[in-house]
């Protein structure tokens, strides 16, 4: 497979769509039909709790747990509305001035729900298109970054400028990437859509209870061909026929240039099979990354950041020591690219390179990072090489990891990834019958616990066992628990 494709992976309970360049799995996105994603999502919701020393506020959305609401996440627009006719509405204005409990609030999920953490809202609410974002109540015109040449943004502002004047005087647009190669009646139609849409969602809100969804963004497969495909993918195939006819019709409407590029895959086998997708997915689930080299990268998930660990593995090189590493630190960077957009990783990422001493030598390795994000559509920054050696990157987070979309902490460690020892638990287990023995009469103890402990009881431990079944003066009876983890028993009397 050469240059870039998306594969649709497409059932009743789940939407997957994989983005290949060149034959390489690039970036995974899945909806499941039991757990939707809400960002972009629009609720008419109701302030339930003011917190002045977060200058915060909790939101009822309808959801299980309420919503986060900023003060600074209150736009300009709403602020004036919320404070009165006595809030001067410059912006600097406590929690406690802006919301009050019980007040009805028009709000929007720029973050889902991640881990025990409810959803992250904003009052500047914004509605996109294929080539434009509508900015309810907010009168000015931006550019994307990613358009460059400066001919090409004045172009495009002073065409949307004169689109605003003309179809929504009292609102404002961002420009975005799409719309490059847009001509003017491409534009003109977005911007009209976009009213069209503004109009219903505020008719919807006028009407909805607190609590009550007033707009959805699309399905995960038409916002992927809202969002991401451009004049550099080359083929969508689709392996659901019904699917394919919605997004056919999508793309005659609004991408009318992508409408031959969108094929039906009718074949037996998996479409993620035929590609590899099935196995790039269960490896971008393992801490270990193996690089072609002979090095490694080790990725660890935690609540407050991404680490990952860099290490010269089995690559020895052919000259110098320095030599090894920067070749190691140059392949490390373009595979931590693609691993942090596959594995949707987000927030805090440190990275440790391995030691470098040549300046030049660091440059290119930030460099050689810079230009493997560079596609990611997803917005990142990144520092030098601080004085410990470590890189420290943002990437903006919206939605869960791939991890903790498809897995689970493990029942056993409670996603601690370690257990502790059987001997561990056989002192633990000989401490817990001291204290028992000391505070209940019994003519018989009962220990149940898991098979690894139970064995090292009766062997390795035995002498201690005897010891201490002396020193209690009662007999000890062992029972093994199959249910039972490594680290759980239970003392019994009897």
């Amino acid at each position: 497979m050469t240059g870039t494709e998306i594969l649709m992976n497409v059932t009743p309970q789940e939407s997957r769509v994989a983005l290949v360049d060149n034959g390489v799995l690039t970036e995974l996105h899945l909806e499941r039909s039991r757990r939707r994603g809400i960002v972009g999502n629009i609720y008419k919701g109701r302030v339930v709790r003011v917190l002045p020393g977060m200058d915060a506020a909790f939101v009822d959305i309808g959801l299980e747990r309420t919503a986060f609401l900023h003060a600074s996440d209150v736009a300009p627009v709403q602020r004036e509305e919320l404070a009165g006719p006595e809030g001067n509405g410059n912006g600097r204005e406590g929690i406690r001035e802006l919301l009050r409990e019980g007040q009805n609030v028009l709000v929007q999920v720029i973050k889902d729900p991640l881990g025990t953490k409810g959803a992250r809202l904003t009052t500047y609410i914004t509605v996109p298109s294929r080539h434009l974002v509508l900015m309810p109540n907010q009168r000015n015109i931006g550019v994307s970054t990613r358009v460059e040449g400066e001919g090409v943004r004045a172009r495009l502002r002073e065409t949307v400028e004169n689109l605003r004047n003309e179809l929504a005087p009292e609102h404002g647009f961002i420009v975005r990437t799409a719309a490059e190669l847009a001509d003017h009646e491409a534009l003109y139609n977005d911007a009209a859509f976009l009213k069209k849409v503004w109009d219903s969602i505020q008719a919807s809100a006028a009407e909805a209870r607190p609590g009550q969804e007033v707009y959805a963004d699309l399905p995960l497969v038409l916002r992927i061909l809202r969002d991401l495909v451009g004049v550099d993918i080359e083929r969508i195939r689709i392996d659901s026929r019904e699917t394919f006819q919605k997004v056919r019709d999508f793309a005659a409407r609004y991408l009318p240039e992508m409408d031959e590029r969108i094929e039906h895959y009718p074949g037996e086998r998996p479409i993620f099979d035929l590609f590899n997708v099935e196995e790039e997915i269960q490896r971008a689930l393992e801490r270990k990354v193996e690089l072609k080299s002979g090095g490694y990268l080790i990725f660890d998930q935690t609540e407050a950041m991404t680490t990952v660990d860099i290490n010269t593995g089995g690559f020895v090189g052919h000259r110098k020591l320095e030599e090894t590493i920067f070749k190691t630190n140059l392949e490390a960077a373009q595979a931590i690219g693609r691993q942090l957009r596959l594995r949707n990783l987000g927030g805090i990422i440190i990275i440790d390179f391995i030691d470098m001493q040549d300046d030049e030598h660091k440059r290119q390795v930030i460099r050689a990072l810079e230009r493997a994000l560079e596609r990611d559509h997803v917005k990142t920054q990144i520092c030098d090489v601080s004085p410990l050696g470590l890189v420290e990157m943002t990437r903006k987070r919206t939605r869960e990891s791939l991890e903790h979309q498809l897995c689970e902490p493990c029942p056993t460690c409670a996603g601690r990834g370690y257990l502790k020892s059987a001997e561990t638990v056989c002192y633990e287990l000989f401490r817990e019958i001291l204290r028992e023995v000391r505070q209940y009469d019994a003519r018989e103890l009962r220990v149940l616990a898991s098979q690894s402990v139970i064995d090292l009881l009766l062997d390795e431990e035995s002498a201690s066992l005897a010891e201490l079944q002396t020193f209690v003066g009662i007999p000890i009876r062992f029972q093994v628990e199959t249910l039972y983890t490594q680290e759980q028993f239970d003392v019994v009397f009897v």
